[in-house]
């Protein structure tokens, strides 16, 4: 029996530091550990401040997910105000989100899963060429069409946010900027040139095409467009089998409308639905460099540990729903919504395939989401209702970044944050271990992965690692 400890990182191609040390024995990893290796703090600028001032703040945990932040900061100080934005305001807020979204999946596809399939070690595969030509960094002809085309959809966040990232648009109420007739116009014709792209680039077909799908079978037979290149690497390689996940998924529930959600709020395991028990929610500390007891957001602190104990690994708390791991993203949103791709993609094992597959199928349904959303639009309604920040009060945002669950529990004292604490979707994803010694999903999923004699930065980890799409600033924010 060979036995090996392999610490792999700095990532490339990641938001923020990572390492993830590995226990290698006879040929694949036995265990792992996840470190989040960088202190930022957000948490602590917070307290003591104007609650308004979250609005500010914590988009700029992160350039990539900045939306997302502004919108659980936004449904935050709602609900501690007692406010809820008026329809339009909550409709346009979710168009908004929709696109940085869609442009974070765009982003991960193509600038950060693909390429490592241009790798030489990949020579001998016979869709090889093909995808350096598409997916080469800075050269490859596929990047630059998927470049072109997230610009060109980010004009609506020009339009309608003022500026990407940290877009002060979404407020408590509603959103800052009531749309003309004109601009709503501009907004169906942008998201008709991105169907376009969709159509021409990524899947060779309509989105309703790809929506058309049913199962992981149907998946793999997909040849069209770039999507068709990554299922063929997919097919050969075995992504299925590789990172299979615990099967426990969670969504808060994406886009929140005035009838309900885009994508539905819920939790899956053992292969079936369930309500979200928010009040379930503890962050364990016993493996990171933080100090307190193990509670609920809405108790908890961060207090870093600058002794940093030998028993912690991380700077990563560890996120708990009822005492169990749960895995959060594209998958388990389009688990949770019903769609039966996504349901037979978790019931193979959940693996890269699934992952990345279930946001290739997010896009698609997210299109059509936007495209619902737009034509929606109201010029003549009121997209703005304001409300007071009280003296006392409490409240939680919970939406879906691209990554997954993004939570903020904020509570207010004599006018001034007195707690503000977040749970970023890599934070479930990328956790240690807790104090039963319950590994992370990633830490879970990266047990049985190849390691190849020689390998000091094994392919089969990147590609487990990059199916759950890493923002490390996020996580520690």
């Amino acid at each position: 029996m060979s036995a090996a400890k392999l610490v792999v990182g700095p990532f490339n191609r990641v938001e923020g530091d990572l390492e993830v040390h590995l226990d290698v024995s006879d040929g694949a990893v036995a265990s792992a550990r996840v470190n989040a290796p960088l202190y930022r703090g957000f948490e602590r600028m917070l307290e003591g401040r104007d609650p308004r001032d979250a609005l500010t703040i914590t988009p700029r945990i992160c350039g990539i997910c900045s939306i997302s932040q502004s919108a659980a900061a936004a449904r935050a100080l709602a609900a501690a105000i007692g406010l809820e934005p008026t329809s339009q305001g909550a409709q346009m807020a979710a168009l908004i989100h929709a696109v940085e979204n869609t442009c974070d999946h765009l982003t991960h596809f193509y600038l950060f899963f693909m390429p490592d399939f241009t790798r030489p070690a990949y020579a001998g595969h016979d869709w090889h060429a093909g995808v350096m030509q598409r997916f080469t960094a800075m050269q490859g002809s596929g990047a630059r069409a998927a470049v072109e085309a997230r610009a060109k959809l980010m004009h609506i966040l020009g339009l309608m946010a003022g500026k990407w990232p940290h877009t002060l648009a979404i407020q408590p109420g509603g959103v800052t900027r009531r749309p003309t007739a004109a601009e709503k116009a501009r907004i169906l014709s942008t998201l008709r040139g991105f169907r376009r792209f969709l159509a021409a680039e990524l899947f060779g077909a309509d989105p309703e095409e790809f929506i058309a799908l049913t199962t992981q079978g149907a998946l793999l037979d997909w040849t069209r467009g770039d999507a068709g290149l990554f299922l063929r690497a997919a097919a050969q390689l075995d992504l299925a089998r590789m990172g299979q996940g615990a099967g426990r998924y969670l969504s808060f529930g994406a886009y929140p409308l005035a009838g309900g959600f885009g994508f539905a709020r819920g939790l899956w395991q053992a292969g079936r639905p369930g309500d979200v028990a928010l009040d379930a929610i503890t962050e364990d500390l016993s493996h990171a460099w933080m100090l307190g007891p193990r509670a609920h957001p809405a108790q908890g602190l961060t207090e870093p540990d600058e002794a940093m104990r030998e028993t912690a690994y991380s700077w990563c708390k560890a996120p708990r729903l009822a005492g169990q791991a749960v895995e959060c993203g594209a998958l388990a949103r389009q688990v949770i919504d019903g769609h039966p791709l996504a349901r037979d993609l978790a019931a193979q094992g959940g693996g890269v395939l699934a992952r990345v597959g279930a946001r290739l199928l997010e896009i698609a349904r997210t299109q059509l989401l936007m495209e619902a959303l737009a034509q929606g639009i109201d010029p003549q309604e009121a997209f703005m209702i304001q409300g007071d920040i009280p003296a006392q009060g409490a409240g939680a945002g919970l939406v879906e970044a691209a990554r997954g669950a993004l939570g903020h529990w904020l509570r207010i004292e004599g006018g001034r944050i007195a707690s503000y604490q977040i749970i970023a979707p890599t934070t479930w994803n990328f956790s240690p271990r807790d104090e039963t010694g319950q590994p992370g999903p990633l830490e879970a999923a990266l047990v049985g992965a190849e390691v190849r004699p020689g390998e000091q930065t094994p392919l089969t980890v990147q590609h487990i690692v990059r199916s759950f799409d890493p923002c490390m600033v996020c996580t520690v924010h």
